[in-house]
């Protein structure tokens, strides 16, 4: 398995466990992390602060990796997530992360994107759009 692929599963290991298993050991010291919704946490002490805050508050149920693929100093991973939050409220998306590494191998960004997994053909009843009268997901 090639290197970057095994950080990045135990990165997504890490959630699933709940257990810091190295984060300093994977991120750059001054590393970015964005969410597709919009947080961005800067330094590796802001991505353990919000890797353990956030585990206060929810569960990571699933996260599992479809495919990888590497291009110079960047890989992109797509994935299917799923979290269930203390409150009560399931998040199932399909999401890709594209991260770029530091010359000693370690994550210096890391940018999700996230897709709806409860898509439609807004054009399947003939060439007016019906779109669902919901709001749009916050990725």
């Amino acid at each position: 398995m090639d290197n970057r692929e095994r950080i990045i599963r135990l990165w997504f290991d890490m959630w699933l466990t709940k257990k810091d298993l190295g984060i300093s050991d994977i991120f750059s010291n001054n590393a970015i992390y964005i969410e597709s919704w919009g947080p961005e946490y800067h330094g590796i002490k802001k991505i353990i602060l919000w890797f353990e805050e956030w585990n206060t508050r929810g569960t990571v149920l699933q996260w599992d990796i479809k495919q990888f693929f590497h291009k110079g100093n960047q890989t992109i991973v797509e994935w299917y997530f799923k979290n269930k939050m203390d409150a009560g409220n399931v998040e199932a998306f399909d999401g890709m992360s594209l991260i770029e590494w530091t010359p000693d191998g370690k994550i210096a960004l890391l940018k999700e994107f996230g897709c709806n997994e409860n898509r439609y053909d807004p054009y399947k009843d003939g060439n007016i759009p019906h779109f669902r009268d919901e709001n749009a997901k916050w990725f």
